[in-house]
């Protein structure tokens, strides 16, 4: 029987850290805006009903992975 290199369940690992990843950049972008604009064309700060909408899908992904990891 031939082994994966990462095992198994490399996609849902790999969902769990891009959803984790997505939801807390954009916590984080939401309760810290950068302190100056780089440029002209920076935001003051993120916008807040497309940093939710990724905050959510993110959490989703990452639950759900977790349940794939945790159920089997």
């Amino acid at each position: 029987m031939a082994r994966m290199l990462l095992g198994e369940d490399l996609l849902a690992w790999l969902v769990l850290a891009i959803g984790g990843a997505m939801a807390a950049g954009n916590v984080a972008a939401l309760l810290r805006p950068p302190d100056e604009r780089r440029d002209d064309e920076d935001l003051d700060r993120a916008p807040l009903i497309r940093s939710v909408v990724f905050i959510v899908v993110g959490l989703v992904a990452a639950i759900w992975a977790l349940a794939s990891l945790i159920g089997g």
